[in-house]
């Protein structure tokens, strides 16, 4: 047996159990999509991601197709996840201490209120595309990991992770935005049984329950009640992922804290089925008719310009702002030339940006464009930040 037939299993085997293999099966999705929607099969496509899927969950009525099934029910897998890695990070990782939070954590709020600002500024005067202001203020956790990792030496380890934790939060503000903004008229009743399910799953954690199924038939019971209550279903996720002890009792000690046992289940799902399937169903944007010039339109030049330049302003100016007052300090090893690359990366909106603008622009024809808006500002936002680390920026070291 020949070395490379031996190799070849391991190579593909850490491909497959890295970002880069979880962002190459997203981009992938992605593009088949995009490639079906504006090919002969086109009807099909749309037939097939509008199929409908009705479902009665505990007495209430599930989403009515396979793409809402898609985002309102699987990404609440995907938020949870979410929030489950910003967790391991504050209980034992680059963000248990209050000075490490503080610098990605304002970070992330100047790069959520600059683009916002930007997005408003541009459409101003259009009073129907000011739902979307929300839309360019994610940085895409799923594709900027990749690409720092691809960086390698050209970003230090202390750079990665404070790119990383302000994208985790930058998705937590983009969830607790989708929730507030999002959301349909609210349902009282179902209010309340939010209430109470909530209190239920802080009660188990407080009472040291470490059973998967408690906290499991907890984040289903509050799906159903957030989905009848006008708040958007998958704050389900935020919340259990909130609630799932990170610890483990003295008497099993040698288990693995619920926490690590629902990550590690999860992550794999949600990497190579959930994020696979949204990209698949939502970047199926159809071309025709679609002119060069209408990037120029007010919603595509906000996002994209809320991306590109937005983004990248709120989230470097912010963090200058909290080191030169002294709340937060850079990473080590981590030159502002080398936070500015970073910054641009922030740009790379893609999955959140794409959750929000289906929930901003639903059954508008502003949806299309808004999608334009997003694939342009990310892909700039991706091959200026890569140039600036891969070459200005090492020029400017030399």
């Amino acid at each position: 047996m020949t070395e490379a037939s031996t190799t070849a299993p391991d190579h593909l085997r850490h491909f497959l159990n890295s970002p880069a293999g979880g962002a190459s099966i997203l981009l992938l999705a992605s593009l088949a999509g995009f490639i079906l929607a504006n090919s002969p099969w086109a009807l099909s496509y749309t037939a097939l991601i509008t199929a409908p899927l009705s479902l009665t969950c505990l007495g209430a009525r599930g989403p009515e197709n396979i793409d809402a099934w898609v985002s309102d029910g699987l990404m609440t897998l995907f938020f949870l996840v979410v929030i489950l890695e910003i967790k391991k990070d504050i209980v034992s990782g680059h963000l248990s201490s209050l000075r490490r939070i503080a610098l990605p954590l304002i970070g992330a709020l100047g790069g959520m209120i600059v683009p916002a600002l930007t997005y408003l500024l541009v459409t101003s005067g259009h009073p129907q595309a000011a739902r979307g202001w929300a839309v360019p203020v994610a940085t895409d956790a799923a594709f900027t990991l990749p690409l720092i990792l691809a960086l390698g030496r050209h970003v230090s380890p202390g750079a990665r992770a404070w790119l990383m934790a302000l994208a985790i939060f930058d998705d937590v503000l983009g969830i607790v935005t989708i929730a507030l903004f999002y959301g349909s008229a609210l349902y009282w009743p179902a209010l309340m049984a939010v209430v109470i399910v909530i209190a239920a799953l802080v009660g188990a954690n407080r009472a040291g329950i470490r059973s998967l199924w408690s906290y499991g038939i907890g984040c289903v019971l509050l799906w159903v009640a957030l989905l009848e209550s006008g708040l958007h279903p998958t704050l389900a996720g935020v919340i259990t992922g909130l609630c799932l002890p990170a610890t483990t009792l003295e008497k099993h000690a040698k288990q693995s804290a619920p926490l690590d046992r629902v990550s590690s289940a999860l992550t794999p799902f949600v990497t190579w089925i959930v994020l696979p399937l949204f990209g698949f169903m939502n970047v199926g944007v159809s071309m025709a008719g679609i002119q060069p010039s209408m990037m120029l339109d007010a919603v595509p030049l906000g996002i994209m310009l809320g991306l590109v330049i937005g983004k990248p302003v709120g989230v470097f100016g912010a963090t200058l702002l909290s080191t030169h007052l002294k709340i937060a300090t850079l990473p080590a090893e981590t030159p502002t030339g080398m936070l500015f690359g970073l910054s641009l990366l922030c740009g790379i909106g893609f999955t959140i940006s794409l959750f929000v603008a289906n929930l901003a622009f639903f059954g508008s024809d502003l949806a299309v464009p808004a999608k334009m808006g997003i694939f342009a500002g990310s892909i700039l936002s991706a091959l200026l930040g890569w140039l600036w680390l891969r070459f200005s920026y090492q020029r400017g070291r030399e």
